[in-house]
């Protein structure tokens, strides 16, 4: 386990207050553009990634300057309202993955940080608790059940 502090930031409770409505804002707005799907329809989407962007894109100008190709069977005006719908979400959804994972970084780091203080306050308590001292005794009780053995990474328990 390690003590080094690699993260000391108090984050006050307007800033997480005011990001929250934000967040929930913009949900409020996005909700009746957005479609929630299934796993299994997820599954069974042909998927568009990166290269297929570019090529969806193409295709949209080449629609434009060369509309002799599109097919009669190619709902033209649907297809443009969806390249439109990847082309404006596809921003905001590298937006909402940057600070979703920046987020579960910190909390990650800080969570890291908070359980080693907290296996070093349990140890203590433990600690004091063998030796006699009365008012570990009952912390130390109430602990012992958070870190009971689950694997190799709990303390060895108490004598």
């Amino acid at each position: 386990m390690s003590s080094n502090n690699q993260i000391s930031v108090e984050i006050p409770q307007n800033v997480l207050t005011e990001v929250s409505q934000k967040l929930q804002e913009s949900r409020a707005l996005l909700a009746p553009y957005l479609q929630a799907l299934t796993a299994d329809q997820r599954k069974s989407l042909f998927k568009m990634g990166d290269k297929t962007v570019a090529t969806v894109q193409k295709v949209k100008a080449y629609l434009e300057t060369n509309p002799e190709f599109v097919p009669a069977y190619m709902d033209k005006p649907e297809f443009l309202k969806d390249e439109a719908v990847v082309t404006g979400l596809n921003p905001l959804g590298n937006l909402a993955f940057q600070l979703a994972s920046d987020i579960e970084d910190t909390v990650m780091l800080a969570g890291s940080e908070s359980l080693v203080a907290s296996m070093l306050y349990y140890g203590t308590a433990r600690e004091a608790a063998e030796k006699g001292v009365a008012a570990a005794k009952p912390v130390y009780e109430d602990l012992k059940q958070r870190f009971s053995k689950k694997g190799n990474t709990s303390l060895p328990p108490a004598k």
